[in-house]
C-alpha cells in the first residue's frame, strides 16, 4: 500500500513538473547572435503581460518590436559598453506600474560573447 503511494507521489511530480516547466521558459528572456548588415548583434527576445511595459536591459531603456512577445536587436559593441568584461549574462527588466510583478530576469549571453580574445602571433600544434 505504501509502495502504491509512492509510486503515486512520483508519478504525480513528474507530471506537475511537466506541466509548470514550459510556463517557467516563456517567461525566462533568451539571446541569441544574429547579422545586422556588416555588424553582429544579440537577438534579445522574450515575454511580457503587458505590452505597455518598458523593457530594460542592462539597466537601460530599449525599444523593442512586438506586444507581448518582443525581441531587441543590440549591436556587440553596445552590448560590451553595457555589460563588465567576461559577463555570462546580461539583466532584462521589465518596469510599468501596470505590470505588476514583473522584474528582472537574467539571459544567458552566448559563450565567449563578451570575452577578450588577445591577437594570436602563432599557433603551434604538435602530433604525440
Amino acid at each position: 500500500m505504501a509502495r502504491r503511494r509512492l509510486v503515486g507521489l512520483a508519478i504525480g511530480s513528474a507530471v506537475a513538473t511537466f506541466l509548470i516547466t514550459p510556463a517557467l521558459a516563456e517567461t525566462t528572456p533568451s539571446t541569441r547572435l544574429v547579422s545586422c548588415g556588416t555588424d553582429s548583434c544579440l537577438l534579445v527576445t522574450g515575454h511580457r503581460d503587458s505590452p505597455d511595459a518598458q523593457v530594460r536591459i542592462a539597466g537601460h531603456r530599449v525599444d523593442v518590436e512586438g506586444e507581448r512577445n518582443w525581441r531587441v536587436r543590440l549591436p556587440v559593441s553596445t552590448v560590451r559598453e553595457w555589460s563588465v568584461p567576461f559577463a555570462r549574462k546580461i539583466e532584462v527588466s521589465l518596469d510599468n506600474s501596470t505590470a505588476a510583478g514583473e522584474g528582472s530576469r537574467f539571459a544567458k549571453l552566448p559563450i565567449g560573447l563578451l570575452g577578450h580574445v588577445p591577437d594570436l602571433a602563432s599557433l603551434v600544434i604538435t602530433l604525440n
